[in-house]
């Protein structure tokens, strides 16, 4: 049995939730969504949404593990290779200072010659750097020391690297977790919740922001991370080097942070903004786009136009700013970074001119003093970058934090012979809690009977059906299909039993074989081929080219409004359910077919309840039981026959349709 899709229209008329014009306007009451001109959403604070989305890492600690032990390798190898080539350099000048000297001689000995002829400065290089008088620079062991240095930097490499495959491998597989729990969110969500939010609005959220936290994760964790390292290995060499020279290069790092804090705390709120600003401009061009038609033939294109242009100036005017406070983060780094560095060469030059430190000491220490600075400059300007990401992934939690839909019972009931029986039981609904639709309504729809919901529009024909299908749950009252309350039913189960077919058609991207067996696929050819036949789809699927086997998109462009109608019938004859719900279901065919169609869905209502709403009276006259709804209230109850022959406002609403008069005063005029 089939799961019939949820509506895609609005219920007219029935407290509808706003839709979005091509203009970018809206029409209806009930719950509004940002537009063009209105703020852009609170942000939440960066912190707590910045460790929700690294706690979506918890699952991969195993690979998070090896991840920090190869980073913890790769980087401690690194912050070795300064101190080994600081010692190259050491060897190399001692070499040039012993060549300099008179051979034969010791270094005490020429060290002190050095003193008595008034050059302390001199001795002291000449002591602390070893230097052999009369020898040059020592080849052998320079090439052991390059070597080594080449060694290590080729295995830190080596580790960096599958550190990053690693890494690659747990993001992706966490944004690949994270898309099918917002795919089951959805899927759990109420439809209110869809009829608040608008198409490309969502979709920006499920695509745009969720590849944005792919793109922010892979490229912030795995610098974030080195950078953090290297940070702490690096000081720890400076602090073993020079405590002098590593106390003022640890005069930039508060100052880095402040710097950091207080741009970032002003970029924040506009990444929010500028990724509000673009699923609000997507949902524009999507509707836009999608009614295109509609647009020129109204005349829109000017206003849809200006209401671009409106939109796309607010995410210019957040982008940039979120972009450009962002970007001061780097060159404000850079400067305090090179401040560092000369306050460092200005003192370690001294140190060495005073023999308390040796020239590959400084050379070193100066290495990492860049090595000191690159990573928290990396990491300023990786802020963007991880904002960016964390303001998307506010927004992806705000749909997975969304209130769900009341859960299915714990011990749900079942139907082990479904007859079809539906009865309303003082059922009072309204969308909005100030304004209600439906009070206190009770009616029975007995196995087997066809039943016809007529009245004007916003009477509440098509949220009867709804509240059957439970797309909303009741105020209260309730609803019995053979005899069980339908909450007690899983969802699945209920909606498998009954079809629907919209008025709005909604067909999936695929060819016409695979849309009619939607709900039934595994659906013999032989089914499908009868199906077709009885719904009069056939008849026009021979002419195609490619026959059953036509590709088709969602929107059905390529056959007409008539006959993508005819395939969803043809989709729900195929499903065969026990309860039928048919909703302005031959609207778009011509008065032959529809003619066709009376009796191809008289021989599918046979054997089965059908509730069928419909405006043109012609298409219910054999109905077992005729409602006439106004207001949310049953007025009227009876047969074609018996309500013609009551003269009430079933037979106004046929005399407008059926004769050339006006009404009468006595007769309700039906809603347009």
């Amino acid at each position: 049995m089939s799961a019939p899709a949820v509506p895609k229209k609005n219920q007219p008329g029935e407290e509808p939730t706003p839709q979005r014009l091509p203009s970018g306007g809206q029409r209806g009451s009930g719950p509004s969504w940002p537009g063009p001109g209105m703020p852009a959403e609170r942000s939440m604070s960066f912190g707590p949404s910045a460790r929700r989305l690294l706690g979506r890492l918890r699952p991969h600690r195993l690979p998070l593990i090896g991840v920090v032990a190869l980073a913890v390798l790769g980087v401690g190898l690194n912050v070795i290779g300064p101190r080994v080539l600081g010692h190259a350099t050491d060897l190399i000048f001692a070499g040039v200072l012993g060549r300099q000297l008179e051979p034969g001689t010791t270094t005490e000995a020429a060290a002190a010659a050095a003193r008595a002829a008034g050059n302390d400065s001199f001795a002291d290089i000449i002591t602390r750097m070893g230097v052999v008088p009369g020898t040059g620079i020592d080849s052998a062991a320079l090439a052991r020391v390059l070597l080594l240095a080449l060694a290590l930097y080729v295995a830190a490499s080596l580790l960096i690297w599958a550190q990053g495959w690693l890494l690659t491998g747990m993001v992706q597989r966490t944004v690949h977790r994270l898309r099918e729990d917002v795919a089951a969110k959805l899927n759990r969500l109420p439809l209110p919740y869809f009829d608040r939010q608008p198409r490309g609005e969502l979709l920006s959220r499920v695509t745009n922001d969720i590849d944005n936290i792919s793109i922010s994760l892979q490229q912030t964790l795995s610098q974030l991370l080195t950078g953090l390292l290297t940070v702490v290995g690096v000081l720890a060499m400076m602090f073993w080097i020079s405590p002098v020279l590593a106390l003022i290069a640890l005069v930039a790092v508060p100052l880095s942070v402040l710097v950091t804090q207080q741009i970032a705390k002003r970029s924040q709120p506009r990444f929010v903004a500028q990724w509000t600003h673009t699923a609000e401009l997507n949902g524009q061009i999507e509707e836009a786009f999608t009614g295109h038609e509609l647009v020129k033939a109204f005349g829109r294109q000017r206003a849809v136009q200006t209401s671009f242009a409106a939109k796309n100036e607010e995410l210019f005017q957040a982008s940039f700013g979120a972009q450009f406070i962002s970007g001061i983060i780097m060159p404000a780094m850079m400067f305090i970074g090179n401040l560092s560095y000369v306050a460092i060469a200005v003192v370690g030059g001294l140190r060495v001119a005073s023999g308390t430190m040796t020239l590959g000491d400084v050379q070193a220490f100066i290495q990492y003093s860049r090595q000191f600075t690159q990573p928290l400059t990396q990491l300023a300007a990786m802020m963007n970058l991880l904002q960016s990401g964390v303001a998307s992934a506010e927004r992806v939690f705000a749909v997975l934090d969304a209130e769900e839909q009341t859960p299915e019972p714990a011990v749900p009931a079942r139907l082990t012979a479904p007859r079809g029986r539906v009865a309303f039981e003082h059922v009072s609904f309204r969308y909005t809690p100030d304004k209600p639709l439906i009070e206190n309504l009770s009616l029975t729809a007995e196995p087997g009977q066809t039943v016809a919901i007529v009245g004007p529009t916003g009477a509440g024909k098509t949220t009867l059906v709804n509240l059957v299908l439970r797309f909303y749950e009741l105020n209260a009252g309730r609803i019995t299909l053979d005899g069980v309350d339908i909450t007690g039913l899983r969802r699945d189960d209920l909606r498998g039993r009954i079809g629907m077919v919209l008025q709005d058609t909604w067909l999936f991207t695929g060819t016409i074989r695979e849309n009619i067996a939607y709900g039934r696929p595994d659906a013999t050819e032989e089914e499908i081929l009868a199906a077709a036949r009885a719904t009069f789809v056939d008849r026009f699927v021979r002419s195609l080219p490619d026959g059953y086997d036509t590709v088709i998109d969602e929107e059905g462009s390529n056959i007409s409004a008539g006959e993508r109608q005819l395939i969803t019938i043809a989709r729900a004859f195929l499903a065969e359910p026990s309860l039928l719900i048919l909703d302005e279901a031959t609207s778009s065919v011509d008065t032959r077919t529809e003619v066709l169609l009376q009796r191809a869905m008289a021989a599918l209502r046979s054997d089965r309840t059908s509730f069928v709403i419909a405006h043109r009276l012609s298409t219910i006259r054999d109905a077992d039981l005729i409602l006439m709804m106004v207001d949310g209230r049953i007025v009227e109850q009876g047969s074609h026959d018996e309500l013609l022959a009551a003269d009430g406002p079933y037979a106004g609403l046929h005399r407008s349709q059926f004769t050339q008069g006006r009404p009468t005063e006595s007769e309700p005029v039906p809603a347009p």
